[in-house]
């Protein structure tokens, strides 16, 4: 059975894997340029920064940190739809979809979103390297579990053609196995002094796995101390927090984080617990020291073995039975792609989720003059009112630097939560403070595109985790999957698609989850792509060195995907009350219907997945069709 059948969402998102896998810049510049295959009117080929792109976020800005005031035309710019939605992401999508099931194709409906691509944080990259096409992602990731979806969520993807069993084909599941790579760690020289890879470490207790660890940390640049330590606390064989009750014990780990389990109780030299501490900012977008110790050990996190705590409740989080494989070339800009196609099949050509991968979008027929549904791109919403009569809604916008208004029967604001108490001037205060009470996790996803990837198969390497990370906390192959005539590159010798993260924070500062998450953003801002680019360069150089790997000879192209207001916050037990969660918390007043304006986004459902935007989409869009 393939190792990745065992594989979570958890392990792509970059961390030290512990579970039973053993799994000079001159002409570089160019990176930054607009792609050959399209330039600014195709999006997707884009290089450079992008996700929140120069252009997309200055007027939100205005408003929010200015105060900027857009006066609203006299009379409507538009005519008057049945529905208009702000934001063009897959709660936005899919919110239209819904309506016009329920409307029918008549239903007049506007999407206007900030961008000047759809599908919010479900980005599509695309490269030409060498006369070859690629394809990666640049935000929202896969679609996870897709066997705990919703009913109205699983529908969805029926709907408009996704049949998430076909991945089953599509995933390589053995690729790793056939090309005997494994997942590895870099050490920086900027963190540890020198530059160091080694094999990440096995948990399946057998004497194979201690000899492999023992190995890999004989490789590992801390000092002798500190290895014995991080040997002695994977076999864990003491418990720590003896002679505690399972009860007791669980209510202490809440209340705890793993910084301190590892520091004060497992007693572990500094070095080791930064060896482990971020490996969950890909996950929860901080380190240890911003998470609780249960949810290390709901994780197997190294020391807790010994606590024999049994079963832990999952946090609110689905049974994840699931292997985490269900993923398009360009990640769930696959489902946006396929909203788009169900909304306007003009736009987006062909008929299936296979042909879906290569089929190109025309930019030019999302927003045409007598279509019942268009799509509004580099339009930002400014002020969102009731009329005199409370019969409809006015959404006035900015468009290129003009001021536009537009009428809606119905409303629904599917744009990034923390905009809607400034732009909403109808909100109650008791709904701006619920709404306020969260913040989005910072995010950049960055797609490297290489010329080949034969370091990797060199050094038997499928990807990296990056301890005490300056900025990249991982980088690697991407995943392997072939569909609808696209293939993944096979032979090391063909370009392909590497993917970078990095969740910037500010850890061991005793700052909590929020806090940190507020610095990080301004962090993501204050970064510019020519350091994002050095970066990306001194780490692939660094860490495939021993393979053969010319930076300025193998990568042929850079996408950042920034994205300040990242994904949505979901509540952490350390730093939130412990009974917040996806059914219980400040967002479910956030995200309270005001008449004919109703709430949809991933920030209103308190859960940064695919469904829960499907689903705060499906509980909008049911208020509305409430309202005569």
């Amino acid at each position: 059975m393939s190792k990745l059948l065992h594989i979570t969402r958890r392990d792509f998102l970059g961390g030290l894997a512990l579970g039973a896998s053993a799994a000079g810049l001159g002409p570089l510049r160019g990176m930054a340029a607009p792609a050959e295959s399209g330039g600014a009117d195709y999006p997707p080929s884009l290089t450079g920064m992008r996700g929140s792109h120069p252009g997309s976020f200055e007027v939100a800005h205005s408003v929010a940190w200015a105060g900027k005031r857009y006066p609203a035309p006299a009379r409507l710019t538009d005519p008057v739809y049945d529905l208009v939605v702000v934001g063009g992401g897959i709660s936005g999508l899919a919110a239209a979809h819904f309506y016009r099931q329920k409307m029918g194709p008549g239903a007049s409906i506007l999407i206007l979103d900030n961008h000047d691509d759809f599908g919010g944080h479900a980005k599509r990259n695309e490269f030409n390297v060498d006369g070859e096409q690629l394809i990666g992602y640049g935000g929202s990731q896969s679609i996870d579990t897709p066997g705990s979806y919703s009913p109205a969520a699983a529908q969805l993807l029926r709907d408009v053609g996704i049949h998430t069993d076909r991945f089953y084909e599509y995933f390589d599941r053995e690729f790793s196995d056939r090309h005997k790579l494994q997942r590895g760690l870099y050490f920086s020289e900027a963190s540890y002094g020198r530059h160091a890879v080694a094999a990440e470490l096995r948990r399946d207790g057998s004497p194979e796995a201690a000899a492999h660890n023992a190995a890999q940390v004989a490789r590992y640049p801390l000092d002798a101390a500190s290895r014995t330590a991080l040997l002695q606390l994977l076999d864990a064989p003491r418990d720590v927090l003896a002679p505690r009750t399972r009860e007791q014990k669980i209510d202490y780990l809440r209340g705890i984080t793993y910084r301190d389990f590892l520091l004060d109780h497992a007693g572990v030299p500094e070095p080791v617990y930064l060896l482990l501490r971020d490996n969950i900012r890909g996950w929860w977008g901080v380190g240890w020291d911003a998470q609780s110790a249960l949810e290390a050990a709901r994780m197997g996190m190294p020391g807790t073995a010994a606590l024999d705590l049994g079963e832990i409740d999952a946090n609110g989080e689905p049974e994840r039975d699931e292997p985490y494989i269900f993923h398009f070339p360009d990640g769930n800009a696959g489902v946006a792609r396929a909203l788009v196609r169900a909304l306007l099949p003009d736009a987006i050509p062909g008929s299936s989720m296979e042909d879906l991968v290569l089929a190109r979008a025309d930019y030019g027929k999302l927003d045409l003059a007598g279509s019942n549904c268009r799509i509004r791109l580099n339009s930002t919403a400014v002020d969102v009112r009731h009329t005199a009569d409370q019969r409809h809604v006015d959404i006035t916008y900015v468009n290129r630097g003009n001021v536009h208004r537009v009428r809606g029967r119905h409303t629904v604001l599917a744009c990034y939560n923390d905009i809607i108490p400034h732009i909403c001037p109808e909100l109650p205060a008791e709904q701006r403070e619920a709404i306020d009470y969260s913040t989005k996790v910072p995010l950049v996803y960055m797609s490297v595109a290489v010329r080949n990837w034969r370091a990797f198969a060199e050094l038997g390497y499928s990807s990296f985790s990056i301890p005490r990370p300056q900025m990249m906390h991982s980088i690697g192959l991407d995943f392997p999957v072939s569909m609808g005539g696209y293939r993944y590159a096979g032979n090391p010798d063909r370009p392909t698609v590497l993917h970078g993260s990095y969740v910037p924070c500010a850890p061991d500062r005793g700052l909590s989850a929020r806090e940190q998450h507020v610095i990080g953003r301004r962090a993501v801002y204050e970064t510019s792509f020519a350091q994002f680019e050095a970066h990306i360069v001194d780490t692939l150089g660094g860490a495939l060195a021993g393979g053969g790997f010319d930076p300025e000879r193998d990568i042929a192209a850079i996408t950042v995907n920034r994205w300040p207001h990242g994904y949505a916050y979901e509540y952490n037990e350390y730093s939130d009350p412990p009974e917040y969660g996806p059914d219980n918390g400040p967002h479910l007043l956030g995200a309270r219907q005001l008449g004919r304006i109703s709430i949809a986004n991933s920030d209103a459902a308190a859960y940064a997945f695919v469904d829960g935007a499907i689903d705060a989409a499906w509980r909008a869009t049911g208020e509305q069709l409430g309202v005569a």
